[in-house]
């Protein structure tokens, strides 16, 4: 015989069930305000602006942009994968460097980034 879910779970299934829909509402909520911080899209200097194709980005999104120029176009030293070598569209943002370390490509993107009060 079939049973209904009331005399299976009890009175506690619909506190559970109702629990389940103010998570989605909950996530929601987190999508929209995840654009803060280096999520937030801003305008971009001219030079960085050039190198995305757009006048604005994220911090997130310019430097996994600039990573998949990297990795592309083979920039990483093989002997040596913490430093990559600078071709000319790397120089435009890079204060025209041949070579930076990996960990300095934040730093030199923060450049191309408006500061914030």
């Amino acid at each position: 015989m079939a049973a209904s879910s009331s005399k299976i779970f009890g009175r506690g299934c619909r506190a559970l069930m109702s629990a389940a829909k103010t998570s989605v509402a909950a996530e929601a909520t987190n999508a929209s305000a995840a654009k803060k911080g280096i999520l937030k899209p801003v305008q971009v200097s001219p030079a960085l602006g050039r190198f995305l194709g757009a006048v604005e980005s994220s911090r997130g999104d310019a430097v996994k942009k600039v990573w998949a120029h990297i990795k592309s176009n083979n920039l990483q030293n093989p002997a040596n994968k913490k430093e990559i070598f600078c071709d000319e569209k790397l120089k435009s943002i890079f204060e025209g460097k041949d070579q930076v370390g990996f960990l300095e490509i934040a730093r030199l993107l923060s450049k191309h980034f408006p500061k914030t009060a």
